[in-house]
């Protein structure tokens, strides 16, 4: 907890608070302009979808940019999110003097480099039932709350499995490492339903003032520093509804984990020992080693200087 702060609560918003007619007033009002950030690899099959339910709050005037950013993808994706309307930015034509590497935190950061927006938002491109009101609810606490530099999305989780059905509900990172880690070292931000929810928004003049971790650490990190710059009175959370994804393997989200474990631990100023996962698999016990990204990017505004 951040020297001489006291116990808070934190500010919860719901997106139906909110209308298109009532943020776009207070946009002209305040007269800032908006980005919506789809961080995409391999997504071909659900990143159009996606980019359609934003469309409609662009021709609104609430959102001025719609900006895909391809993280290396193999598949079609940069060509469907081009047609379903968004600008699409591929990360190695970013910043090219830095090679870039895969990772979620990666195309974010690039992201802020190759959109223009004062208030950014960011929303995963594999969400089965994602709406516009996702926008609302995370542009509704900046528009209205001067003080708010970081809102995070939080939702029900189901989970469909191969068949389609729901088969249980998400959060497995979050319950497992996040939230103990959370309750543990910075009880404050215990509070958020979601600390690791894809879908959230900040001030560009915040954000590129943080370090952003390449990998699936980017949360945990932008949570952990935005609470150490501006306590959690400058943060706020909203609830989008639902967030329907289809399952990754336990091994999948272990990588996740250990990715959040070591940024998160790095914020109390340990540095990992180690760089490789070592997993087993289920079936045979074969090895199963994985080179974690632990590179973190310096703040863009350190580049723009």
């Amino acid at each position: 907890m951040p020297a001489g702060s006291v116990r808070q609560t934190l500010r919860t918003f719901g997106w139906h608070e909110f209308t298109v007619e009532s943020l776009v007033d207070l946009k002209r009002r305040h007269d800032v302009t908006a980005s919506m950030v789809l961080p995409a690899r391999n997504e071909e099959g659900t990143v159009a979808a996606v980019v359609e339910a934003f469309v409609p709050l662009r021709d609104a005037h609430l959102l001025d940019e719609i900006v895909v950013v391809d993280s290396l993808s193999s598949d079609r994706t940069a060509t469907v999110a081009t047609d379903a309307g968004a600008t699409v930015v591929h990360v190695g034509e970013v910043c090219p003097a830095v090679e870039a590497v895969p990772g979620k935190g990666e195309a974010l950061w690039r992201a802020l480099l190759a959109t223009q927006g004062d208030l950014v938002a960011f929303c995963d491109a594999d969400i089965l039932d994602v709406g516009p009101h996702y926008a609302l609810g995370l542009l509704g606490p900046l528009l209205t709350e001067p003080a708010s530099q970081l809102v995070k999305g939080f939702y029900r989780r189901p989970i469909l499995g191969v068949d389609g059905e729901v088969e249980e509900h998400g959060g497995r990172v979050t319950e497992l490492t996040a939230r103990p880690f959370l309750s543990l070292y910075r009880p404050e931000l215990a509070q958020f339903v979601q600390p690791l929810a894809g879908e959230w928004a900040g001030r560009r003049a915040h954000l590129e003032s943080l370090p952003f971790p390449t990998g699936y650490g980017v949360e945990i990190a932008v949570l952990l520093d935005t609470y150490a710059a501006v306590g959690l009175a400058g943060m706020a959370q909203s609830d989008l509804g639902s967030r329907t994804h289809s399952r990754q393997s336990q091994q999948a989200l272990g990588v996740m984990a250990a990715e959040v474990l070591a940024t998160a631990l790095r914020r109390l100023g340990i540095e990992p020992v180690g760089e490789l996962l070592r997993q087993f698999s289920v079936d045979d016990h074969t090895e199963l080693d994985t080179l974690l990204p632990l590179l973190e990017r310096p703040p863009v505004r350190s580049l723009r200087g």
